[in-house]
């Protein structure tokens, strides 16, 4: 788990800048939209209250795919070729046809921002903003100044911060939550609960990462509480629950552009439904995102046009978000009933499984990274799915 290292006290200077691009958040969204302007010449300055890699609120594990045509595989810890679901009743083992990967957080941004070397990164938290008019510089107010930039994006996370009107927050929010704990320990399966006892409307997971296992739960009901259940869950593994982290995760889309700003991750809802996914998408739309921007720095499309541009191709992936949706309202329902076993054993046979995860992958497919022409930063070859 990552060490508090923002800069605090007389640390925080004040802060007033011009720029091209502002990218507000570097997680994976907004490390994501600024490798696609390196080498553009555009001046771009990321913000955010932590520093790169310092907090982490997810299990962090994506499809190897995406990890590796980015060239971030050397922060992989382990590598998995199947899921293994439990139901009270039940221990189900899928065989993938592509694989998932756990990382280190610190190693996977560092190795990320690595490839937007000319991108200017300060430490300081987005408080608002007072928007332009149709061609001018947004002014962002931050805790240590303001920030002027014609094209700016939220890339903030699931508060929306500078989203028009008031946000509506947890537990009145379509949001699920999330909790785990992070023993030490080894194992070798991604392993997946759809069990009442943890959790009514949701799921538990144990997603081991090379001497640490990632145990936790999430509920699809904003309202539920999930610490005692992953309490729970920890003890009845034989673990200690030590080192908590925990988020809200969005779980239906939200407009991409909004009052002149590009909203990317989950401040636009870019997790997926039902299996709370947002690293992979994150990426996705992050890289579509910085390539909209590209196209207006190089002066082949305006404000206006890229805005346009972006929020269609955010827009044009609802119908999959909305089927999953419908999808995690059914689990929601019926995850408490004996009926959900044979249910999955149907869904266990390998022909369906191959055709349900290659469907789940082509929502945002690893090779997407190679859209834009460019090759991967290590010289490697696209991957179009890594072989289970």
């Amino acid at each position: 788990m990552p060490a508090r290292a923002t800069k605090r006290g007389a640390a925080r200077t004040p802060l007033h800048h011009d720029c091209d691009v502002l990218v507000c958040g570097a997680s994976f969204a907004g490390l994501a939209v600024a490798r696609e302007l390196e080498g553009t010449g555009a001046r771009v300055l990321m913000v955010d209250r932590y520093e790169v890699g310092e907090r982490q609120t997810s299990a962090c594990a994506a499809p190897t795919g995406w990890l590796e045509n980015l060239g971030l595989g050397p922060s992989i810890r382990q590598t998995f070729g199947d899921l293994v679901f439990h139901t009270p009743y039940t221990t189900l083992r899928f065989r993938l046809p592509w694989t998932f990967s756990t990382f280190d957080y610190p190693e996977l941004c560092a190795l990320l921002r690595a490839q937007s070397p000319s991108a200017h990164f300060e430490t300081a938290k987005v408080e608002g903003i007072n928007r332009a008019g149709s061609a001018g510089p947004h002014s962002v107010e931050t805790d240590r100044g303001e920030l002027r930039a014609p094209l700016v994006v939220d890339g903030l996370g699931w508060r929306r911060v500078l989203g028009a009107g008031a946000n509506v927050q947890p537990p009145e929010a379509r949001l699920s939550r999330g909790l785990e704990v992070h023993p030490w320990g080894t194992g070798q399966d991604l392993e997946i609960w759809i069990d009442p006892r943890y959790v009514r409307a949701g799921y538990s997971w144990s997603f081991p990462a090379d001497g640490e296992l990632r145990v936790g739960v999430g509920s699809f009901e904003p309202r539920d509480h999930v610490r005692d259940p992953t309490e729970r869950l920890a003890g009845d593994l034989g673990l200690d629950a030590v080192r908590y982290q925990g988020n809200w995760i969005p779980h239906r889309l939200r407009p991409a552009v909004e009052g002149g700003v590009f909203f990317v991750g989950d401040s636009a809802g870019h997790c997926l439904p039902l299996t709370a996914e947002g690293i992979r998408t994150a990426f996705y739309f992050g890289l579509a995102c910085g390539r909209a921007l590209r196209e207006v720095v190089a002066g082949r499309q305006d404000r206006a046009g890229a805005l346009s541009d972006y929020g269609a191709f955010s827009a044009g992936h609802r119908w999959k978000f909305e089927s999953m949706l419908g999808v995690q309202h059914l689990v929601g329902r019926v995850g408490r009933r004996r009926a959900m076993t044979p249910a999955l054993r149907l869904m266990s046979t390998p022909r369906f499984v191959r055709w349900a995860f290659e469907h789940y992958l082509a929502i945002a497919p690893p090779g997407f990274v190679f859209e834009d022409g460019r090759s991967s930063p290590a010289g490697r070859a696209p991957v179009a799915a890594a072989a289970a």
